[in-house]
């Protein structure tokens, strides 16, 4: 990935530090898929079983969004570990409280993502490399909220499906961010006079 040719060599260093937590994103997209592929493969699931593996996996995501917010420099770090607690928050009541109706659930995790989207959407174009993959990823994230806050009565195996298939795509896109982030950020990294590394 070539390095922008108008980054400075202050921006160019500030850039390498951030892209340094790209195993972050790497984790959380390890996290997605795993949880995106232990719904779809039952899918009888319970819908406790399937509140208590949401809940979990929302739980550790808010952690690693939060962690990320401390461990970053970018503008929206304070919306991003807000979002970070309220995504733990949620993950803690679903872990707590499964047996809850399905309506109320589908309704959770739907306007999670519904707000996943959108905050990725707002740090997409405040990022300096991967930008289609995290508008992608953002735009998908958006589409599934939709469809299940404006469907919060599906079935219980449909709604597997839909989370399942969100969790493995959203990781999946998380992990390709993750890759070109690092690949960048080495590339922008200041060689051994200063200057950022050519990229090959």
């Amino acid at each position: 990935m070539p390095v922008p040719v108008e980054m400075n060599e202050t921006a160019a260093s500030e850039f390498a530090e951030i892209s340094r937590a790209w195993w972050v994103l790497a984790l959380l997209g390890l996290l997605g898929v795993v949880a995106g592929i232990i719904v779809l493969a039952v899918p009888s699931i319970s819908l406790a079983t399937l509140a208590v593996l949401t809940g979990i996996f929302l739980l550790i995501d808010g952690i690693v969004e939060v962690t990320s917010a401390l461990v970053d420099a970018e503008e929206n770090r304070a919306l991003i570990a807000i979002f970070g607690v309220i995504t733990a928050i949620a993950g803690v009541i679903l872990i707590r409280h499964p047996t809850h109706a399905l309506t109320a659930i589908a309704l959770l995790v739907g306007l999670w993502l519904l707000v996943a989207g959108l905050l990725r959407l707002i740090r997409t174009f405040s990022q300096l490399g991967a930008r289609g993959a995290s508008f992608a990823l953002a735009a998908l994230e958006m589409l599934a909220g939709i469809v299940i806050v404006s469907s919060p009565g599906i079935g219980v195996t449909t709604l597997a499906l839909l989370i399942g298939l969100a969790f493995i795509i959203r990781g999946v896109m998380l992990g390709a961010t993750a890759w070109a982030l690092r690949k960048l950020g080495r590339a922008v990294s200041p060689g051994p006079g200063g200057a950022p590394a050519s990229s090959a």
